[in-house]
């Protein structure tokens, strides 16, 4: 669990806080300052918390380190619950940005 979570904050560092697949920023530890500061309610606001993400499954033989990712917790969510095997890092990642640019992904405002 220990080497998750700094594996999750050395992530989180080197994508500048922003989410692997949507690229909006995400937060590790206050999320009511994350809302105030972008204006969400806190409900919306939680579905930005930082995740950590393993691009290969540990089922998959993945391990920690340049296996994690930093995810928003909606779109690890989202990606976990496909029907089916869950699609590569890429495809979805490609798959979340056409729904962005669609306006169709980020949860709707309260």
């Amino acid at each position: 669990m220990r080497n998750l979570k700094s594996a999750r904050k050395r992530a989180y560092t080197a994508q500048a806080g922003r989410c692997f697949y949507c690229d909006e920023p995400t937060w590790q530890s206050d999320v009511e300052r994350f809302a105030k500061d972008r204006g969400l309610s806190l409900k919306r606001a939680r579905w930005f918390q930082a995740t950590a993400e393993h691009l290969v499954a540990r089922q998959d033989g993945g391990r920690g380190g340049a296996n994690i990712a930093v995810a928003c917790k909606l779109c690890n969510q989202r990606r976990h619950a496909r029907k089916g095997k869950a699609p590569t890092p890429d495809a979805y990642r490609t798959h979340v940005r056409a729904r962005l640019a669609q306006g169709r992904w980020i949860l709707r405002p309260d």
